[in-house]
């Protein structure tokens, strides 16, 4: 099958790579870009490897759901109703565990988490697939059109998608669905989304960033 010019697709294999969550530094400000956190972690004796905008996040760029570092929840699952793609219910999460990555429905999280030790995790909406159904809010042939990113996982892989061009929620999930035979996947951000890549020769940058997920070499 040719690969599709309007979605750009990474996979990472967590059996060989490892995702980690990135915010702020030690000083606790705020990466807000690609270059930045590459910056800071050639510092550091690393390097950015590869990374995407993480969620969604209030205007001093903390995240407005779930937020776990290193097996550490330094921002607490949003459960609440709002107006905005967040809050579009069923919202969902997307975490590693030792077993790998998922991305499960918000409120199926607090039960998860005690039964399994959850490394990262970081939370979004709308869920645009669970079980392989879409989304009920999704419309066919809408005409709210955007760049956007989002995630699922299969196996050990977490399956990062980006669209090249501007599309709709339903063409979006059917991607993901149709093409990539994913059964949970999570919409990221849409006018945010923003994808680095050492192996593709990209950084982009659209806006400042808060939650980035990347892939460090060691």
């Amino acid at each position: 099958m040719a690969a599709d010019p309007r979605y750009t697709v990474v996979k990472v294999d967590l059996r060989a790579e490892k995702l980690a969550l990135f915010l702020n530094d030690e000083t606790g400000v705020a990466f807000k870009r690609f270059d930045r956190l590459d910056a800071w972690l050639k510092a550091h004796g690393r390097q950015l490897l590869f990374a995407v905008n993480a969620g969604m996040y209030h205007a001093d760029f903390s995240p407005v759901g779930l937020f776990v570092r290193d097996g550490r929840e330094e921002a607490p699952l949003n459960l609440a109703s709002g107006t905005g793609n967040f809050f579009l219910k069923p919202n969902g999460v997307f975490l590693v565990t030792d077993d790998g990555p998922r991305v499960i429905e918000s409120s199926e999280y607090p039960a998860f988490a005690r039964r399994s030790g959850v490394r990262l995790a970081t939370q979004s909406g709308p869920l645009l697939l669970r079980h392989g159904a879409l989304h009920p809010a999704l419309i066919p042939n809408s005409d709210s059109r955007k760049i956007r990113n989002g995630v699922c996982a299969s196996g050990h892989t977490a399956i990062f998608v980006m669209s090249e061009t501007p599309v709709n929620f339903h063409d979006f999930a059917l991607y993901f669905r149709d093409v990539l035979h994913c059964r949970d996947a999570l919409y990221l951000d849409g006018t945010v989304s923003a994808l680095y890549s050492k192996a593709l020769g990209r950084s982009d940058f659209v806006r400042e960033l808060g939650p980035i997920l990347g892939v460090v070499s060691p």
